[in-house]
């Protein structure tokens, strides 16, 4: 088995230059690493986890933990940008598990007892007590939708209110007037800006909030056919509907369909979160795209450089939204009423 001083005779190199390569230090010239890089795939090297976490201090492994179901088709495509992002860069990833509603549970504790590296947390709301307990520690951490900061944590999030609004001006477009929003759990952060759009959507559009034209549910697809239902037995039903997300966008139109009732061709729906179902069910569906994909890659990208380098400003970044136009959105009725 070859050892690093192996790799540093065969590149013609010193065993510190190695050691940097390896443990991906900048101050190594391009010309130096493309040579012990080949130098370890001729020997076929594989460092010392032990030895390289003496060296450098650190694990080599960042946690993540995501407080919503995996079953949800989000998280897949979020994990899927987490791990291409950490395919080079020489760290691993535990899935962390958190007894969040247990009043004596320590996540800092729980993050050093796996001498962890850093952290990716995905669905905790800003008013938990864990958030505090990581704003006071040093643990690198990057969140996802959830806007908190702090001297090692850092966030990321989708344009929720422009995204939202996008949805709505569209259906407006389309001569569209009544228009209703079946939303996310209200008080979290995610729900609330989605919410902001939609309100904000209306009134750009000269469009009056009412009241009976908001509905709650809990993301899922089961959540939008309820949402729907209740809509659909409101005496002046809407015309078209925006979704908190592709799921609940599914159940609604699978409860509009129930009722006997077509897409686009009596309601139009529009969801969000660009998942791959959108684009394969029937109707495809209109969403917005927020690159769940890119969120997931660049919140370990950020946290590597907050590992790497205790200097790094923590992020607060915000991925621009996109309207992807599909087949469950059309034009308004030319019989219905316009005029209110």
């Amino acid at each position: 088995m070859a050892s690093i001083h192996d790799v540093a005779k065969e590149a013609g190199v010193s065993v510190a230059s190695v050691s940097k390569v390896i443990n991906h230090y900048p101050d190594v010239s391009d010309k130096t690493r493309k040579k012990v890089k080949s130098a370890i795939e001729l020997l076929r090297y594989r460092p010392n986890a032990i030895a390289r976490g003496l060296v450098t201090g650190r694990s080599w492994t960042v946690g993540v933990l995501i407080n919503i179901p995996f079953t949800n088709p989000y998280v897949a495509e979020l994990l899927e940008g987490i791990k291409t992002a950490l395919e080079n860069s020489g760290y691993d990833l535990m899935r962390l598990s958190a007894r969040l509603n247990d009043e004596s549970y320590s996540f800092i504790d729980h993050c050093e007892s796996r001498n962890l590296d850093g952290v990716v947390i995905f669905g905790v709301e800003r008013d938990h007590r864990i958030i505090g307990e990581l704003i006071r520690s040093d643990i690198p951490t990057m969140f996802v939708d959830t806007d908190v900061m702090g001297n090692r944590v850092g966030n990321i999030t989708s344009d929720n209110v422009n995204g939202v609004h996008m949805a709505v001006s569209h259906l407006y477009g389309l001569g569209h007037r009544d228009i209703a929003y079946i939303a996310g759990t209200l008080g979290h952060t995610v729900a609330e800006r989605r919410l902001q759009g939609y309100k904000q959507g209306l009134a750009d559009c000269s469009i009056e909030y009412r009241d009976k034209y908001l509905e709650v549910c809990d993301y899922s697809f089961e959540g939008g056919m309820v949402a729907m239902r209740k809509l659909l037995h409101l005496q002046s039903p809407p015309t078209a509907v925006v979704c908190t997300s592709d799921m609940a966008a599914m159940g609604a139109i699978h409860e509009i369909e129930a009722w006997g009732f077509s897409v686009p061709g009596d309601v139009s729906v529009v969801g969000f979160d660009n998942i791959f179902e959108a684009k394969v069910f029937k109707p495809s569906l209109t969403t917005v795209n927020q690159n769940i994909h890119n969120i997931g890659a660049r919140s370990i990208e950020h946290l590597i450089s907050m590992i790497e380098n205790p200097e790094y400003s923590p992020p607060e970044i915000m991925e621009p939204a996109s309207l992807v136009i599909r087949q469950s959105t059309g034009k308004v009725k030319v019989s219905e009423d316009q005029s209110r």
